[in-house]
């Protein structure tokens, strides 16, 4: 399966470490849990400056690999360094970062100040300094107004800002969060993440970000590292990941695909069930088996019997369902007995439908990707008719 991480990087010295300030390198890091590989000898450099999130399901290693960059977990193989240095033997105190959790751990018997304050007292800040951090880390947040106050006063969303203070307020090279949003509503989430990047594009701190949300990491991140297995299948940015996936595993858990398998013609169309399937280039050698990936946006629909006109992949079918999402319409069509697609419309161009409708569905050979056949792929991005 095609695998996409960075080479080694070579070792730092000492003139190249200040222009390193904020950077983040793994190499070679390997975890494991008595039998079990958690992470697998990866490689990664984050840049200074960069919004980086690691994606992944639950399982794939991310959160080991956030936990051994914040000094909580010790690789059994490979380097970390941070701003140029080996960390490997330093605690996580030592090191300059800072960690934000989905628990915010806020102190409910402290102020907001107080808790902000906790940090800078543990290391003996003069309590002169202590103020002024404490307010300039609340106002990076907005939250100055309310420094007075007890947690259980503020909203979730008011103490995920709080703990991102409390960890700001150290002034760290790096943030590390460790899924922060999770806990809050899909309102208050969208909301936060447009907060969030705003507020990292304007400290200019590197963020490592875990999440298993494509949304999240799709809207903040100057690049993603898609995480399986505790190897990274691919690192690159948003359009790139979503565009081109480099697997159909990534294909499938960035965003939603339509996967139908068959086997290579002699002209180099994939034969399937119900389509005869194009791309830019051939699927594949003639006679091996390979699955197609159409993501539900690059399809049209029609209703029978309008066909088409030009260079087109089609396919027919009957509508078994259909939901007005507000911007968009999505449909569900069955193909035959075991083929379904999703299909998604903008609500202006999407055509009124019925249950039932015999359709004919139409897609470019721009928008078609091929893979080799991925059982756990497949089942990931596999539409399931409802019951009859």
């Amino acid at each position: 399966m095609p695998e996409t991480s960075l080479a080694p990087v070579p070792p730092t010295t000492p003139a190249s470490t200040a222009s390193a300030e904020g950077s983040v390198v793994l190499e070679g890091v390997r975890k494991l849990y008595g039998s079990s590989v958690a992470v697998d000898g990866i490689d990664l450099r984050v840049e200074p400056g960069e919004f980086l999130s690691l994606l992944g399901p639950s399982g794939c290693g991310k959160t080991t690999t956030l936990r051994m960059i914040a000094g909580f977990e010790h690789p059994d193989a490979g380097d970390i360094r941070i701003s140029g240095e080996s960390v490997l033997r330093r605690a996580p105190h030592q090191r300059d970062v800072n960690t934000v959790f989905q628990a915010y751990a806020l102190f409910p018997h402290m102020t907001i100040a107080e808790n902000v304050a906790y940090g800078l007292r543990q290391r003996r800040t003069k309590k002169s300094e202590i103020r002024g951090r404490v307010s300039d880390a609340l106002d990076m947040v907005r939250m100055r107004a309310f420094a007075d106050r007890k947690p259980t006063q503020l909203s979730g969303g008011q103490q995920q800002r709080i703990a991102l203070a409390r960890a700001l307020v150290n002034r760290p090279s790096v943030l590390l969060l460790d899924e922060p949003l999770g806990a809050l509503d899909r309102q208050l989430r969208e909301e936060m993440q447009m907060e969030l990047k705003l507020l990292q594009t304007r400290l200019g701190i590197t963020f490592v970000f875990v999440t298993h949300d494509q949304g999240e990491a799709m809207s903040m991140s100057d690049r993603i590292a898609v995480m399986r297995d505790g190897r990274i299948e691919q690192l690159a940015d948003a359009s790139t990941v979503y565009h081109r996936p480099a697997s159909a595993y990534v294909a499938a858990f960035v965003g939603q695909q339509n996967f139908v398998g068959g086997v290579v013609g002699e002209n180099g169309a994939l034969v399937t069930p119900v389509a005869t399937i194009t791309g830019t280039e051939a699927a594949g050698r003639p006679g091996e088996t390979r699955q197609a990936a159409i993501r539900p946006e690059s399809i049209r629909i029609h209703a029978a019997p309008e066909r088409p006109s030009g260079a087109v992949d089609t396919a027919s079918g009957r509508v078994l369902s259909i939901a007005n999402l507000g911007e968009t319409v999505q449909y569900l069509v069955r193909l035959d007995a075991e083929h379904s697609v999703l299909v998604r419309r903008p609500a202006p161009d999407a055509p009124a439908l019925a249950v039932d409708s015999a359709v004919n569905l139409s897609w470019t050979s721009a928008n078609t990707l091929f893979f080799p056949l991925d059982a756990a792929a497949a089942a990931a991005g596999h539409v399931e008719p409802p019951t009859e």
